[in-house]
């Protein structure tokens, strides 16, 4: 990719008539006027892809972020999941709508399963997904957290097209053969804690490709995730230097040989959700991908 080419890319990844901006700002663990007035800087500065959810705890903040910026509604793609604990036919589509009330909009942009619950069959928490986007509480739909296997049973399920999974995805961690299965079904990929929750910082190589471009590593990091052309990244701080910092990586590139220096990170096999254990949501999943 030359440095024309980046200048007049899309600054969104699209999965059928999804279009979703190829930066967001995660809002976990904010809440209260905290996470207000950090959704409603980083409108100002230039993000359009808010990602909350129910199990946050911050959904009424965030609206009330929104809802004081100078952004109008539609220029913000707004993203929700609905809880694990919620997930039967009819109790989703009621949290969706206390969702929609809380942040002060008629559907969000996209809702997501959180976690899996193995105690509610996917066909029914699928179904019950695709019911609410034909209801128009979201227009458009999709999961998180799920393996290969829960993917394709996902997709199967599906009677409306499910537009993306979100899941952890930096350069520490290989998640290739899931990254692989969602391209397939032709899903557009959104990674969560995109800069491992700091450890590309003072990373000897990361730091290195930054100082060859006059970035930071966690520039860098994101441009590696948004350069792979199908992945939208959501990284979260509370500090309006960061905000713009994690915004300005669409005037540089990465060589072939910088995209493969990082990609060979992912050895290490770090895997955080699992240290995160926000109300034991990690423990949804029992066996991740290998």
């Amino acid at each position: 990719m030359t440095l024309e080419q980046n200048r007049n890319e899309e600054e969104s990844v699209q999965a059928g008539d999804a279009e979703i901006p190829v930066l967001g700002l995660g809002t976990s663990p904010m809440r209260g006027e905290t996470c207000a007035s950090v959704v409603h800087e980083a409108l100002e500065i230039g993000y359009r892809h808010i990602d909350t959810a129910q199990g946050y705890d911050n959904e009424e903040a965030v609206g009330e972020g929104i809802a004081h910026s100078h952004v109008p509604h539609d220029a913000i793609f707004i993203t929700t999941k609905v809880r694990p604990q919620w997930l039967s036919d009819g109790r989703l589509q009621e949290s969706l709508q206390e969702s929609l009330s809380k942040l002060r909009v008629d559907q969000v942009d996209l809702a997501l399963i959180h976690w899996p619950n193995p105690d509610i069959p996917i066909a029914e928490t699928i179904g019950a997904l695709c019911d609410a986007r034909r209801r128009g509480l979201a227009r458009h739909i999709g999961v998180s957290n799920f393996t290969i296997a829960l993917l394709d049973e996902a997709v199967a399920a599906a009677s409306e097209p499910l537009a993306a999974e979100q899941l952890e995805y930096h350069p520490f961690i290989d998640q290739t053969r899931i990254l692989n299965r969602i391209r397939t079904h032709g899903l557009t990929i959104i990674a969560y804690c995109p800069l491992a929750r700091g450890r590309v910082v003072g990373d000897p190589e990361i730091e290195r490709i930054a100082e060859s471009h006059g970035k930071t590593a966690a520039q860098v990091t994101l441009r590696w995730l948004i350069q792979q052309g199908d992945v939208s990244a959501i990284p979260k701080t509370s500090r309006p230097d960061r905000l713009r910092e994690n915004f300005a990586v669409h005037h540089f590139v990465l060589s072939d040989d910088e995209m493969v220096q990082m990609s060979r990170h992912m050895s290490r096999g770090l895997r955080l959700v699992n240290e995160l254990r926000l109300v034991n949501e990690a423990n949804w999943v029992q066996a991740w991908d290998q």
